[in-house]
């Protein structure tokens, strides 16, 4: 007899940033998350600032509204804002709000390989493992390695996994320059 086994979670996967402003590289990398992952939902969680860098160039609405455009046709991508609702814009404090609003959903954190170079500067980012499973983007002038950064030394290899994907030529800062 054929046992069907009923799985009792959702997979949900959390791309956060200022996405300042948001763009096609975001998109590429959430299809793809979605699609590999078989995520029911994936949020894009967009904050004020990031702490490692200048002030945003456009404001939080205006950088919500233009990623409500973007992915307008995408049913599974959530635009979400959660610094006020959780009084912080830490990912670790981001995601555990996420993750007690429903006790039944697995995390997936989705991250371009270039923040790699600073994660293990984030506030509680050892914690981050423990509630989400880290996904890694390879971003152009970075290097697949992923031993070579300090925090996937400290990291087990069981925390993290490296998506291959083509590698888009576009980030928010290069949009910026034009």
């Amino acid at each position: 007899m054929l046992k069907i086994i009923k799985k009792n979670y959702i997979k949900i996967g959390v791309l956060g940033g200022t996405f300042d402003p948001p763009h096609i590289g975001h998109l590429h990398i959430s299809k793809i998350a979605i699609k590999k992952l078989k995520l029911e939902k994936l949020i894009w969680s967009i904050t004020k600032k990031n702490p490692f860098k200048k002030k945003p160039y456009l404001s939080i609405s205006k950088r919500i509204k233009l990623s409500k455009k973007l992915t307008i046709k995408e049913k599974k991508i959530h635009i979400k804002y959660f610094d006020s609702m959780v009084k912080s814009s830490g990912t670790f404090d981001i995601l555990n709000y996420i993750k007690k609003s429903n006790k039944k959903i697995r995390l997936y954190f989705l991250v371009g390989a270039d923040n790699l170079v600073n994660f293990h500067n984030w506030e509680n980012w050892k914690k981050i493992p423990k509630i989400a499973k880290i996904i890694i983007f390879p971003r152009k002038s970075y290097p697949i390695n992923l031993k070579n950064f300090i925090s996937s030394k400290k990291l087990r290899k069981k925390d993290w996994l490296l998506i291959k994907t083509k590698k888009i030529n576009i980030s928010s800062s290069l949009i910026r320059k034009y």
